[in-house]
Order: structure tokens, then sequence, then C-alpha cells
């Protein structure tokens, strides 16, 4: 069973198998340096640059289908009002291997 759901994708290219795999690689190109740049922002406790990041993910997140909307709200609580502090390690480690094994997974299944 795959980590990812390309159902929406499915849906928003009509089809399009060549827009569905533009759509793959954005998601390959842009989301893993940003789960990277969220972790280091994370790690220096810069809470405004890990929320800029979280939040920039957020619909490619939902739309690969990887129901990650709850660690993300952790992030953005730590981000705008200084709550669930002690919960981001944990939410930006489950974010980052869910996005790690789909990445992975996508370019295997898209042969990229």
């Amino acid at each position: 069973m795959s980590s990812y759901n390309l159902d929406e994708v499915r849906e928003m290219a009509g089809g399009d198998d060549e827009f569905m795999l533009v759509v793959v690689q954005t998601f390959l190109e842009e989301i893993p340096p940003d789960v990277a740049a969220m972790n280091e922002a994370i790690g220096n406790d810069n809470a405004s640059l890990a929320y800029q990041y979280a939040h920039k993910m957020k619909p490619n997140l939902q739309l690969f289908g990887l129901e990650l909307m709850d660690q993300i709200r952790v992030i953005e609580a730590w981000s705008k009002q200084g709550k669930r502090k002690d919960e981001v390690p944990d939410a930006a480690e489950k974010i980052t291997q869910k996005v790690d094994v789909a990445a992975a997974e996508l370019k295997q299944d898209f042969n990229l």
C-alpha cells in the first residue's frame, strides 16, 4: 500500500498524465527541501520561519493525501501562539518520515 494518495492529483489533472507528472515532479523538487528547511528552523528555535515552511507545504501535503495536518497544526500553534512546543520535535519527525517515504515511492512509481 502506498504512503500517498493521488486521488486529488488525478482529479485536478482531469486525465492529463503529463500534467500529473509535472505535479509529482514539482512536489519532489519543492517539498523535501522545504521539510529540511523547516527542520533547520525548528532546530534554530525560529518559530516564524518554521511556520512559513509548514504553512507553505500544507496544500501539497493535503493534495498528496499524506494526512499530516495534525502535525502541521502543532508547528503552527507553536509559531503563532507559543503553544505545544514540547510536541514540535515529534510532529516534525512524523512530517519528515512521511514525506521521505512518499518521495521515495513517487520516484519509484513514476520512474524519476
